[in-house]
Parts: structure tokens; sequence; C-alpha cells
């Protein structure tokens, strides 16, 4: 019974989270207009309305040069500027695209030595709504140093609002949600590892040091 009963309260217990979940994306849209800052890198996915959002917030002065992460290694730029809907000079000088990254920890990584190469100390990220808690943590655990400031945006792919009326929506916010989820256990993981480590390490030997000769 007692295992049941754990069981049980396991399964509330992510039920609720899950919920939870989905409230604090549902909530993150329209989002707040983000300080200036260093720069914005844009992830990719399924939807351009991402990067176009990032095109728009680099026109309007709030970074200084843009990175769209994860771009399809077979695309040509010329293609992406169309996605994009960049025009002038800014989309020519001041955006860098990224071909290497393929899941949300290769974005992070990618933007990491792109921030470290310009030694950027703020970061506008703009991703989907569903998408930017995971994104968020990925990039804090890369950059711990950087300040990042989220730019969720409401795509076509996954409504947030009414993700359990359809089954591909309950199954990505599901989905999203178990992945936040597991990188959050990572990281408390690390972090308690952190903590403990220097405690049970063992004390550095006393140095030898050679005698004069007399």
């Amino acid at each position: 019974m007692k295992t049941l009963a754990v069981i049980v309260l396991l399964v509330l217990f992510w039920v609720f989270g899950l919920a939870a979940f989905a409230s604090r994306v549902a909530s993150s849209t329209p989002a707040f207009e983000p300080p200036n800052a260093d720069a914005i890198v844009a992830l990719t996915g399924a939807s351009s309305i991402r990067i176009e959002a990032a095109v728009q917030l680099l026109e309007e002065g709030k970074g200084r040069r843009l990175l769209i992460s994860g771009v399809n290694p077979q695309a040509r730029r010329s293609e992406v500027k169309y996605v994009a809907r960049g025009v002038g000079r800014i989309w020519d000088c001041c955006v860098d695209l990224g071909f290497r990254a393929e899941t949300t920890r290769g974005n992070a990584v990618e933007t990491a030595r792109w921030v470290a190469y310009h030694h950027y100390r703020s970061l506008i990220v703009v991703t989907a709504d569903y998408h930017i808690p995971r994104a968020i943590l990925e990039l804090q655990s890369t950059m711990p140093g950087v300040e990042l400031y989220p730019y969720p945006v409401v795509t076509d792919t996954v409504n947030a609002r009414r993700w359990w009326t359809k089954w591909g929506d309950t199954r990505r916010i599901t989905v999203e949600y178990c992945k936040y989820l597991a990188i959050l256990t990572r990281e408390l993981a690390r972090s308690t590892w952190r903590h403990i480590r220097p405690a049970t390490a063992p004390a550095p030997s006393a140095p030898t040091t050679a005698g004069a000769a007399s």
C-alpha cells in the first residue's frame, strides 16, 4: 500500500507540474519588450516566426548583432534571408548563421562559442513559447556569466493556450515538459555535486623538498 501511495503521489505531482508548466508557457506571451542587450540569438524550429521576430528586434536596435542558431546546413544565406524577411544593410552586416546545432543543447553550445568570440555579456533569446523554459536552462548551463532575456513568441505549430484540446499539442507540451524536467534534474545534480565534491575530495599531500647538500 505504501508503494502504491508513493506512486500515486508522484503521478499527481507530475500532473500538477505539467499543468503549471503549460500555464507558464501560455502566460509568457505576448512577450514583454526586452531591454537592450549586447546581442540577440534566435533558435530555429519548424516555424520561421522565431527568426522574423529576432530580425525585427535587431532592426529596432535591441542588440548589435544576431545569431540564427540551428540553420539547415544545406540552406543558403539568401534563402534564410528570404524566410526571415531580412532587408537592408543590417542583414548583410550584422546577422550570423550557425549551421552546427541539431538540438537545444547544440544551440546552447553554438551560441556560447559565438558569445565568447564577441565578448558579449547580455543576450536576448528568441524561440517558441513552449521551448523558452528549456532553452533558457540550457543556455544558462553553458553561459553562467551571461545575462539572458527571454523573448518567447507564439508559433503556428503549437497552441499553448488550448494545448489539451488537440492530441498533437498535448503531445508536444508533454514531451517538452519531460525534457525540461530532465535538464532541471541534471542541473540540480551538477549543482549538488559541485557542493559536495570539495568536502569529499582527498586532502593534497604535503610537497616534498630536497635538502641542500652539506
